[in-house]
């Protein structure tokens, strides 16, 4: 049987073990308190701003000249003169003498053929004379009619068609010998040449090239789906040419004249054809446009009012995330009238003064709480408040 120390022993140990952890206990710190983390997704918007915008198309061409003319040699001979300015890039009037074929064979043909229109002449005057003595002689005989050949008519109308063939030499010789100088029929640049001084040319030997400097013109390609922003398919649309002159960008405006109307085989475009006027500033002064040089163009189209420019990555499937007035994640359908290098014109389904997310959302979901960046946060409390002020009023 246990006795009394035995029992009260370890009840002592016991109770100051419990006294102990109590004491213990109560020294230690209490955990501290941890401020709740806020989760909301914080995204940076952008506010919408409906604008009128011009629908301007975009296109690209190279400059040619409206008219080239390929000289050819209509009679042959020996290049007896050149002209100074018959060299590849020069300027030249128009009716200037660029070479001069030999007109020796030339002029003395055309002397023949006056010598013989003279002769034919001459030959028909006589040949009048005769035709009226012969009348004359007839009238004496009363019993018999003249025929037409006693009156000398057949011999007359055979010396009038000699003169006629005389004259028709006459002005073939003429033209023959104009045609040995070489005359440019406009104002022009020499493109190429292609005779020397001394060279002998036939009929038909090219002499060179000249391009006309009064209009140029440039093809510029438009797809089928941008005609529809272009007032009357282009026709008379402004023009805006750039392109590079001596290392600096550089401007011209030109107008459409006509739509080649026809679809490209190669490329499915259509082609409009502006024209500029004075293309190497030859009257005006301004800076050339030269030929072959590659231009962008910008062609003026129609306004369209009350509509959203909204860059092109944050439009997916025509729907738009939109930061609601209650700060949650909305997506909205919106019609888009076209896309413009990187941005989108919306025509419909937004509003002014909505606020676009413009920042990546790790998992979005419509409905889902949100929270501005603090560079956004200034403008979305105004509206806040107008909104919380306008549920008041109700």
């Amino acid at each position: 049987m246990a006795t009394k120390k035995q029992i009260i022993i370890p009840a002592l140990i016991l109770v100051v073990g419990v006294c102990a952890m109590v004491v213990f206990s109560s020294m230690k710190k209490p955990p501290e308190e941890k401020a709740e983390i806020d989760l909301t997704p914080i995204v940076a918007v952008e506010e919408i701003s409906l604008q009128p915008v011009n629908l301007d198309v975009y296109s690209h061409g190279v400059v040619q000249p409206k008219f080239s003319t390929d000289l050819v040699a209509q009679v042959s001979g020996q290049i007896v003169e050149l002209s100074e300015h018959f060299v590849r890039g020069g300027f030249i009037k128009k009716g200037q003498v660029l070479a001069v074929i030999d007109p020796s064979d030339y002029e003395a043909a055309l002397i023949e053929a006056d010598a013989n229109l003279a002769t034919a002449r001459a030959a028909l005057e006589l040949e009048k004379a005769q035709g009226k003595v012969a009348e004359k002689e007839w009238q004496r005989i009363k019993d018999t009619s003249p025929t037409e050949l006693s009156l000398r008519k057949p011999q007359l109308a055979q010396e009038m068609a000699k003169v006629k063939a005389a004259e028709a030499s006459v002005k073939r010789a003429k033209r023959n010998l104009e045609r040995t100088k070489i005359i440019s029929p406009y104002d022009a640049m020499i493109e190429s040449r292609e005779i020397g001084l001394g060279s002998y040319v036939g009929v038909g030997k090219n002499l060179g090239k000249i391009l006309n400097v009064a209009v140029a013109k440039v093809r510029l390609p438009v797809a089928d789906n941008q005609l529809q922003f272009l007032i009357a398919s282009g026709e008379k649309a402004k023009v805006i040419l750039t392109s590079d002159y001596a290392g600096v960008k550089q401007q011209w405006h030109a107008e459409i004249v006509r739509s080649e109307g026809v679809i490209d085989d190669s490329s499915r475009m259509n082609y409009l054809v502006a024209e500029i006027s004075d293309p190497y500033g030859l009257a005006s002064g301004e800076l050339p446009l030269r030929y072959g040089s590659y231009v962008n163009a910008v062609i003026k189209g129609a306004k369209a009012s009350n509509v959203a420019m909204v860059p092109r990555h944050l439009v997916a499937d025509s729907k738009v995330a939109v930061f609601s007035p209650d700060s949650k994640l909305v997506y909205k359908d919106v019609t888009i009238l076209r896309q413009q290098g990187s941005q989108v014109i919306i025509s419909a389904g937004l509003n002014d003064g909505d606020l676009i997310i413009s920042s990546a959302l790790d998992f979005p979901l419509a409905g889902m709480k949100l929270a501005l960046a603090p560079e956004n946060q200034e403008q979305p409390a105004t509206q806040e408040a107008e909104t919380q002020l306008a549920l008041k009023d109700k």
